[in-house]
């Protein structure tokens, strides 16, 4: 095999003022990954910031930098944060010595500000592979993020244009990489040519070489399903029973399916969309549970939908449930496209969309500079620009730290008097010390301007009332959830602002509601209908995590256990 031309290589850099250690970093990482990337090792940190900023001027790419703590010149934590400056999408990582409890204190607080990714213990005896899962971890990651490796998705469309969006939005949630290519240049008119179709047609979708002429959510999956046939689930085929339909495949119905399809139940999962629902969007969770260094969203509930299809759950993608009849003999979901399916037990796990400004003149460029939710996919559209995020939630939190990776500048805009009561503290810290991103509080978005796409917003000092103009190039909007619940029946409870009612929620001075026909109350998460339940963002008075959500998923199938028992 040929090695990779050192010359335009994508680039790990590894940085140790300790002799021997620096020899055995450079052995490492050279026999392992230097047949693909080139693999730089300096003992003095200046002058590896001085290499670093030479292949920033010659537009070189680099994805990992390593650097040990306790160095003379400059500690590790603090050349890392330098870095960040130079390669902000760089993944990041602090070497340290076994047994250094020295190195305790500084590496927590620094990782709790965002100065690096992770730690990792320094090579020793070979092959170290401790050592290299976490440099593969971090190659793999910086791969995806960069839209390295094979993609089998092309697309051709206008940039800027509402549906392209949708459609990278949609792929990026899913974890499958694409390519974009316009119209006008040559490789969009060989594609559109090689298949006779014209700018008419846009966007023009490639799954693999199955060709899409402006395809809806459905078209695209009913396309991998005919690549992957055993993961897809045609609703209009089925002729049996199921014993428990999960609507929804955000955390909580993975998690569901999960456990369901595990403990033996025929599980199917409907969903109108994609994978992971609000938690899909996010670019970095780092409370989750067993995952120190943090998980995309997208990473996180793709591992869980592979997690269930291996156990044997069934998923039908872009397929929305538009009723649910209540029966005796089994509940029947009613489809868009008019399918019924019966299920003995049915989880709704819908989550919620984010709330929309209302603004008319937001309202015309969502898409087109105004987006809803995280919009990961945006993110490397927008170096060296002006960019806003209204909301004060971890999700607002955890959006403006990716987008200040790429953009110039972030302005967090908040309604209320702090980001305290709202979002977790470890990103408020991160908040504070990232230098490109600015919080407003007492403020709120208003209007918005501009011909085609985003130019500039209209800002309220709700404090003083006065309004300004901002130049913007975009805006993402994280201002809290409406539950999709709307194609439910009446006899489904549910509060004041549609959250479906659970368990003790539906006890009124200790009795169930007068259509409850059992005499048992209705368990934790069941709904008013015996058989029907609830978990994640959609019950009311849930706990909006990603974890308490996986949670619920799991507690409701053991409830659905308990239920299809008892009949």
């Amino acid at each position: 095999m040929n090695p990779v031309d050192q010359r335009s290589a994508t680039v790990i850099v590894g940085v140790d003022d300790d002799d021997g250690d620096l020899d055995v970093l450079q052995r490492e990482l050279s026999k392992r990954y230097g047949q693909d990337y080139a693999v730089i090792c300096d003992g003095s940190p200046s002058h590896a910031m001085e290499t670093l900023r030479r292949l920033r001027d010659q537009d070189r790419l680099v994805a990992l930098v390593l650097a040990a703590q306790w160095m003379a010149e400059m500690e590790g934590v603090e050349f890392l944060r330098r870095v960040h400056d130079l390669y902000p999408t760089a993944k990041r990582a602090l070497l340290i010595q076994w047994g250094d409890r020295s190195s305790a204190e500084p590496m927590l607080r620094a990782m709790s500000l965002g100065a690096f990714d992770y730690h990792i213990a320094k090579p020793s005896t070979p092959p170290d592979e401790q050592f290299h899962v976490l440099v593969g971890q971090f190659l793999y990651e910086w791969a995806q993020a960069h839209g390295a490796g094979f993609k089998p998705v092309r697309i051709v469309g206008e940039p800027g244009g509402s549906r392209l969006h949708q459609l990278r939005d949609l792929l990026a949630r899913t974890g499958v990489l694409y390519d974009v290519y316009e119209p006008d240049t040559a490789e969009g008119g060989a594609l559109l040519e090689a298949v006779g179709m014209s700018a008419d047609d846009l966007p023009l979708v490639f799954v693999l070489d199955i060709p899409l002429a402006n395809p809806s959510n459905e078209d695209i999956a009913a396309a991998f399903g005919q690549l992957h046939p055993s993961r897809h689930v045609d609703t209009a085929s089925l002729n049996r029973t199921i014993d428990v339909t999960i609507v929804g495949a955000g955390p909580a119905g993975l998690g569901a399916a999960v456990y369901a399809a595990s403990e033996g139940l025929d599980t199917l999962i409907v969903e109108r969309e994609t994978l992971g629902g609000q938690a899909g969007t996010s670019s970095l969770i780092r409370n989750f549970l067993g995952f120190p260094a943090g998980i995309s969203g997208a990473a996180l509930t793709t591992k869980a939908y592979e997690q269930a299809w291996l156990f044997g759950a069934g998923f039908a993608f872009a397929h929305t449930v538009t009723g649910l009849r209540v029966s005796g003999d089994g509940h029947h979901l009613i489809m868009s496209d008019g399918t019924q399916v019966t299920s003995r037990a049915v989880l709704i796990a819908t989550g919620a969309a984010y709330r929309r400004l209302g603004t008319p003149s937001l309202e015309r460029l969502t898409g087109t500079g105004v987006f809803y939710g995280a919009a990961v996919a945006e993110a490397r559209a927008l170096a060296n620009q002006r960019v806003f995020v209204a909301g004060g939630g971890n999700s607002a939190g955890q959006a403006a730290l990716h987008l200040a990776n790429y953009a110039e500048h972030v302005t967090v805009v908040v309604r209320g008097e702090s980001l305290a009561a709202t979002m977790s503290e470890y990103l408020i810290k991160e908040i504070d010390v990232t230098a490109n991103i600015d919080v407003k509080v007492r403020t709120e978005v208003v209007g918005g301007e501009g011909h085609g796409r985003l130019e500039a917003l209209v800002l309220h000092d709700r404090a003083t009332g006065q309004r300004r103009r901002e130049p913007a190039a975009a805006l993402f909007v994280l201002i809290g959830a409406q539950p999709h619940t709307d194609w439910l029946p009446p006899v489904i409870k549910r509060d004041d602002w549609g959250y479906v009612l659970t368990g003790q929620e539906l006890l009124r001075a200790g009795k169930p509601p007068p259509s409850w026909p059992l005499e048992r109350q209705p368990m934790v998460l069941e709904t008013s209908v015996p058989g029907i339940f609830a978990a994640g963002d959609v019950r009311a008075r849930s706990v909006k995590r990603v974890a308490s959500a996986v949670g619920e998923g799991a507690i409701a199938i053991q409830l659905i256990h308990h239920y299809l028992a008892k009949r």
